[in-house]
């Protein structure tokens, strides 16, 4: 499966920061981790937003690292 953006939803907002969640049903963990996944949406995200994912093998948060049209939405895992 690939992106969805009806799976994205804003949990909360404050000072030009957003927490999401995304719902990555059909998916792996790895796959929803990959830079890129989140491209459709690049024009939502900014660098800094945390995305909270739920896949069928677990969860994690995710930091936004960059939304550079060009280079596309890369992310990094929260330690």
């Amino acid at each position: 499966m690939t992106f969805a953006i009806r799976n994205l939803s804003v949990l909360a907002y404050a000072q030009s920061f957003t927490l999401w969640h995304y719902k990555a049903a059909g998916l792996a963990m790895t796959q929803a981790e990959q830079n890129g996944f989140f491209n459709p949406c690049a024009d939502m995200l900014a660098t800094g937003d945390m995305m909270l994912v739920s896949a069928n093998d677990g969860g994690c948060l995710l930091f936004v690292a960059n939304t550079n049209e060009a280079a596309g939405v890369s992310t990094a895992r929260l330690a």
